[in-house]
């Protein structure tokens, strides 16, 4: 009989307890003597062999997961083929390599089906681990689930937990665009997660304005509309003209005394690497090579030049990122959590390895998409309408 096991990896998202606790009820239903482990921390755990027996009193009542952010499983951000990288946090030993040894402890646990719950990363990760299985005479299937709160997974049309970071995002800056009445002539950037794809920024902005519309103010006080709306969004996949925004932003303070930017934590990021290894500055990356952007600070170094160049009074950078992809999935990220956990065990009992997903190569239709065609760092597509009417509508340059 199938043994199955799930992981989740990467970053958090909104979907993380949710589809552990769907794959578990789905195949409680379905084969409910089916055993189940769930590996703590991700790749970590399977290297290390650390897992947690999923209980009956779990399975019978899996759906409290839904309601819940964070991953019940654990977290960490492991590349199996990082050889040097697991060494040094001492997951492998010296001469070890850390695809046989998670290879071996799926050997020895008995597991035939892996459930990787994760971005790009994670699920390019769990292909190299099957295809090593495959070439050692072990047969596993590996099924695994998109989350990533960017929406930049390609080809998959919508990644689990992106609407509910939207939705938490924008909830996040009713609050923070409360500050513009803190100070005269006050810059506040909003700093949110997208390291190569502005999606989340641009889907957040979207979203607030949309909220913001629905509120009533007074204008004959400093509660005008004006005060509360966003003056620029700037993403990974737009060049910023510094000078010509600068002037803008500029009338903008002169006339509202605020000035509130969208900002996505990629967007300008090949600048600030350049500028900081041109000062001999170590620039530090993680274990598949990206650039730590808590360390990098983008938010920051836009403040520092923003403020001297519109002469703000204050200025404050806040981010939304732990906020919201922290947070429990709404209703409608739910709705696409279940349909893509059901079919991905669905799969999994088939023998059918690949990513379950919204494929764009399909007509967005739910597939079974090859690992060979996901990859990481899909682009937003900044020409589509709702984006455009939405610069247009604030006056920013493009």
């Amino acid at each position: 009989m199938d043994r199955i096991a799930i992981l989740t990896a990467g970053g958090l998202a909104p979907c993380l307890s949710s589809s552990v606790g769907r794959l578990i009820k789905k195949y409680t239903q379905l084969v409910p003597d089916i055993e189940i482990i769930g590996y703590k921390n991700g790749f970590k755990g399977l290297l290390l062999g650390d897992s947690i027996k999923i209980s009956g009193s779990v399975r019978n009542t899996a759906e409290l997961l839904y309601k819940f952010g964070g991953s019940v499983l654990g977290n960490s951000r492991v590349k199996l083929t990082n050889i040097t990288d697991c060494l040094k946090k001492g997951y492998v030993k010296k001469g070890e390599n850390p695809l046989q040894i998670a290879a071996e402890q799926l050997t020895k646990d008995k597991i035939t089906i892996l459930h990787t719950i994760g971005g790009d990363d994670t699920n390019i990760t769990a292909s190299s681990l099957a295809d090593y299985l495959a070439l050692n005479g072990y047969k596993l299937t590996v099924v695994g689930i998109p989350k990533t709160v960017d929406n930049d997974v390609e080809p998959i049309h919508q990644s689990l937990g992106a609407w509910t970071a939207v939705e938490q995002g924008a909830i996040f800056f009713e609050n923070i665009a409360n500050e513009n009445t803190t100070s005269s002539r006050q810059l506040i950037i909003h700093e949110v997660m997208g390291r190569n794809c502005g999606w989340l920024t641009a889907a957040t902005a979207f979203e607030y304005r949309k909220r913001l519309d629905k509120r009533a103010f007074l204008p004959d006080i400093l509660l005008s509309k004006e005060r509360w709306d966003i003056d620029a969004v700037y993403i990974p996949e737009m060049q910023i003209n510094m000078k010509k925004e600068t002037e803008r932003l500029s009338r903008l303070m002169d006339e509202k005394d605020c000035i509130n930017i969208f900002l996505s934590e990629g967007a300008g990021l090949e600048t600030i690497v350049a500028e900081m290894e041109s000062k001999g500055e170590d620039v530090l990356r993680d274990a598949f090579g990206h650039v730590r952007l808590d360390e990098i600070n983008p938010g920051q170094w836009f403040a520092r030049r923003f403020s001297k160049l519109l002469l703000a009074d204050k200025t404050l950078v806040q981010k939304s990122g732990y906020f919201a992809r922290s947070a429990a999935p709404n209703e409608r990220d739910l709705e696409l959590i279940i349909e893509t956990a059901d079919m991905a065990v669905k799969a999994a009992l088939n023998g059918q390895s690949g990513v379950v997903g919204q494929d764009e190569d399909n007509d967005n239709k739910m597939s079974v998409i090859e690992f060979s065609r996901i990859k990481g760092g899909k682009a937003f597509d900044c020409k589509q309408k709702w984006f455009t009417d939405m610069l247009n509508d604030i006056g920013q340059l493009r």
